[in-house]
């Protein structure tokens, strides 16, 4: 039998705020914080994006450093420094086809996170390259170790940000991003995560009980049509192993952030699996708030379920999340909050 992964503490570092409840309660109040960024797109006008406000500026992968190191900071608040060096981490970063990708995510960026936070991981830790997916496949990975081996924490941290020219000028050139002649975009963002997990906690715990993955060939890119096929694959394969409906469901949270084809996209999927008439199925996501933030937005999906869960102002303790690469990865959770 599969544990249940259950999220023990979060860490955030965001536009809106540079720590997990200051970013959860903005994003509960709809508060955005947009800026003007150092680049111009092709009308000459500044490009938008979600920038989040260091103590210090610093740039590229030292920045993406700096933010996960202060959200592993948060989330390991109350395990004791010296334990630190027994839990593996799994850090989530932007896949491997984004555009523009920084040099040395796979390679550098896991020692310097290390380093800027004086200490060394358990040797399970590894690298997970795969954009919005990353956090369901991290979540696959931490339920494998906690299953298979004798660690009983596994780490989940996330650092992603679009906010450099060689990949906002490809998006900009595609049209991609969100400007006030193009509503068929997203706007651009950045920041960090990290989430703490375990097997055992007494309630009230958000716990997630069922994982899927799904491949869809008419991606974003591939002009053919789009039927939702693979995010429908990816649900309901969660769906089963969470032993339930879609319709026992209270509400939904993904990683859409603006452009239609995903909200098509997901709109397909949930109409091939709803069987039962729902008179709500809410869809929330975070990224009204903090704009596309890549890897980072499977983390903040379950850190604000997990806010909205404890502080009582979510639907109903059962959700679905499900997000989408720009390639062909689909993937979904099930969460179901438990308070006895």
């Amino acid at each position: 039998m599969r544990p249940s992964l259950v999220i023990l503490s979060t860490g955030l570092v965001s536009s809106v705020g540079l720590s997990a409840p200051a970013t959860c309660a903005a994003i509960r109040a709809g508060v955005a914080n947009p800026s003007e960024t150092r680049f111009i797109n092709s009308a000459g006008e500044w490009i938008m994006a979600h920038q989040v406000v260091l103590d210090r500026p610093v740039w590229g992968r030292a920045r993406l450093v700096r933010m996960a190191a202060m959200a592993i900071t948060e989330c390991l608040a109350n395990v004791p420094r010296s334990d630190w060096s027994l839990i593996p981490l799994l850090l989530c970063v932007a896949e491997r086809e984004r555009p523009g990708r920084l040099a040395g995510l796979d390679t550098e960026l896991f020692a310097e996170i290390q380093r800027e936070l004086a200490v060394e991981f358990a040797p399970a830790s590894s690298i997970i390259p795969h954009g919005r997916v990353s956090a369901h496949v991290a979540l696959i990975h931490a339920r494998t170790l906690l299953g298979n081996s004798s660690t009983s924490l596994v780490l989940i941290a996330a650092t992603d940000s679009l906010l450099s020219w060689p990949t906002l000028s490809v998006y900009e050139r595609n049209e991609r991003l969100l400007t006030a002649e193009n509503s068929n975009g997203f706007m651009p963002g950045e920041g960090a995560g990290a989430l703490l997990l375990g097997t055992e906690r007494a309630p009230p715990q958000l716990a997630c009980v069922g994982l899927g993955l799904g491949h869809e060939p008419a991606h974003i890119d591939s002009g053919e049509p789009l039927r939702g096929d693979g995010l429908a694959q990816a649900i309901g394969a969660a769906l089963a192993e969470a032993g339930c409906a879609i319709h026992d469901l209270d509400f939904r949270i993904t990683d859409l952030s603006g452009e239609q084809y995903f909200f098509k996209e997901a709109s397909l999927a949930v109409a091939r699996l709803l069987r039962v008439r729902k008179e709500e199925f809410d869809i929330w996501h975070a990224a009204q708030c903090l704009g596309e933030t890549g890897a980072l937005a499977g983390l903040v999906a379950i850190a604000v379920t997990d806010a909205a869960c404890r502080k009582a102002y979510a639907p109903g303790p059962g959700v679905l999340y499900h997000a989408a690469n720009d390639c062909t990865r689909r993937a979904a959770a099930v969460f179901r909050f438990e308070t006895a």
